[in-house]
């Protein structure tokens, strides 16, 4: 099943930016989807879709984390934005082979 959430974080475009760039070009295994888009009160927000829960803790452990840290210059605050997590009760598309229910 994929695990999906959306989660608003308190940074602006060029830290984000830089948080793409420390990730490199290579992509994020188990990652399906990945958009930042901007709120209308100029805030953004991550949509998430990857193949399992597992695979995003491996990609938050392995190479996010570090990009974060990285990005803000050495440690990121101590407090994680929140995470909303999504119930999926249907996925397809492109880049699900058939769909999941």
């Amino acid at each position: 099943m994929v695990y999906a959430y959306t989660q608003d974080v308190p940074i602006g475009e060029e830290l984000y930016r830089r948080i793409i760039e420390e990730l490199g070009p290579e992509p994020l295994a188990g990652s399906l989807l990945h958009l930042c888009v901007r709120q209308p009160d100029g805030g953004l927000r991550y949509i998430d879709v990857w193949e399992s829960e597992e695979a995003c803790s491996r990609a938050f452990d392995e190479r996010i984390h570090h990009a974060v840290d990285a990005a803000f210059g050495g440690s990121r605050p101590g407090r994680e934005p929140v995470v909303d997590h999504l119930e999926v009760i249907h996925a397809t598309g492109a880049l699900l082979a058939g769909g999941v229910s």
